[in-house]
C-alpha cells in the first residue's frame, strides 16, 4: 500500500469515534501515505492527527491512490471513489452501493459506533488496537485555547468547566438552556466559571442559556461564551484547558472525550450504548421513559427524556470532576 485514502464521517462526533480504525490502519501500513477526504467543516480536526498525512476535500477526490477506504455508509460516498477512478474501494455493503465497492463488508448491528468502524477494518483482514479515540494536544494549540479563555474572562487558574449546549441533530437532544444556566449559577456559586463553546450553528441556544443565567445569578460573573470562535483544534485548545465539560450528545462530547477530559453527558432521545463517550471518568445521565431512545429529531411529545433530568443531578455529577 503506497497510497489510500478514508474517506471520513461528516459529522464531528462520527469523526473522532472513526480515529481508533484510522489508528488501526497506520499500524498495518505505517509507511503508507494516508490521506483522509472531508467535508471542510471536518477536515481541521484530522490536522492534528498523527495518523494522518494530509487532508484533502471530499469533493476533490482523483485517482492517485491505491485504495479508498469509505466510513460512511452512503451511495453517494462510493460513486465519488468509483467516479474518481480509485481501483479498490472497501466499505460497508449499504444503501445499494455493493456494486461500486471492490471489497463490500455485510455490516453488524448492536455495536457501538466506535466498534462499527474498527468492525470494518477488521473484516478487511486489518488487527484492531485500542478502542478509546485518542487526540494529544500540541502544546501550541493549549496555550492558543487558554488565551481565549482568559481574554473571555477566566483568571488562569480556577477550574473551569465548558457547556455544550447544542446539538447539531435537533433539538430533541439538547437538555434546555434554563437548565444549563442554573447548573453554571450552581458552580458559580462554588467559584467554577464555566464557558460556552459549539459552532456558529449554537449562538441562539447559547443566548437563551445566557439569558436565564442573567436572570437567575444576577451581578455575578462565572459565564462566558466562545460559541462560534473556534475552529476544531482552537475547540480541542480550549477544552484542554477545562476541567470538565457538559453536555448533550454531540460532537464536543466526543472531542473532550478523547482529549482526556471529564465528560457529564445528558443523553434524551439518542442511544448512548451506541454512542456515549469511551473511556473511564465520565458520566451518562438519562431519564427513564418509554419512548427512549427514540432517535427524533424533534420531540412529538412533551420532552420528557430532557426535562426530567434534573439540574441537581447534573450539578452532583460535575462537582465530582473537580
Amino acid at each position: 500500500m503506497n497510497r489510500l485514502v478514508i474517506l471520513a464521517p461528516n459529522w464531528l462526533g462520527d469523526a473522532v469515534m472513526a480515529l481508533p480504525a484510522i489508528a488501526d490502519v497506520r499500524r498495518e501500513w505505517p509507511r503508507a501515505d494516508i490521506i483522509v477526504a472531508a467535508r471542510p467543516s471536518i477536515a481541521p480536526l484530522f490536522r492534528i492527527v498523527p495518523e494522518v498525512n494530509d487532508v484533502v476535500d471530499v469533493e476533490q477526490l482523483d485517482d492517485a491512490f491505491d485504495a479508498a477506504l469509505l466510513l460512511p455508509n452512503s451511495f453517494r460516498s462510493a460513486l465519488l471513489v468509483k467516479r474518481a477512478g480509485i481501483p479498490e474501494r472497501w466499505g460497508y455493503r449499504t444503501q445499494w452501493r455493493a456494486a461500486l465497492l471492490t471489497r463490500a463488508i455485510v455490516p453488524t448491528k448492536g455495536l457501538h459506533q466506535v466498534e462499527y468502524y474498527q468492525h470494518l477494518v477488521h473484516a478487511l483482514g486489518l488487527p484492531n488496537g485500542p478502542i478509546e479515540p485518542r487526540v494529544v494536544v500540541p502544546e501550541a494549540l493549549r496555550d492558543a485555547g487558554a488565551r481565549l479563555l482568559i481574554e473571555a474572562g477566566w483568571d488562569g487558574a480556577a477550574p473551569i468547566v465548558a457547556l455544550a449546549p447544542g446539538a447539531a441533530y435537533g433539538s430533541a437532544k439538547r437538555w434546555p438552556p434554563e437548565s444549563f444556566a442554573e447548573l453554571a449559577g450552581v458552580l458559580a456559586s462554588d467559584g467554577v466559571p464555566c464557558v460556552m463553546i459549539g459552532s456558529a450553528a449554537d449562538a441562539a441556544t447559547a443566548s437563551d442559556v445566557a439569558r436565564a443565567f442573567q436572570a437567575r445569578v444576577v451581578g455575578r460573573l462565572g459565564l462566558s461564551s466562545l460559541v462560534g470562535k473556534t475552529d476544531l483544534p482552537t475547540l480541542a485548545g480550549v477544552l484542554a484547558n477545562c476541567r470538565a465539560l457538559v453536555t448533550n450528545d454531540s460532537g464536543a462530547m466526543h472531542l473532550a472525550a478523547a482529549c482526556g477530559i471529564a465528560v457529564t453527558a445528558v443523553f434524551g432521545p439518542t442511544d448512548e450504548r451506541a454512542t456515549r463517550p469511551l473511556g473511564d471518568g465520565h458520566t451518562i445521565i438519562t431519564h427513564p421513559v418509554w419512548c427512549r431512545p427514540c432517535m427524533q429529531r424533534e420531540c412529538p411529545l412533551d420532552h420528557r427524556c430532557m426535562l426530567g433530568i434534573a439540574a441537581a443531578e447534573v450539578t452532583v455529577a460535575t462537582r465530582r470532576m473537580l
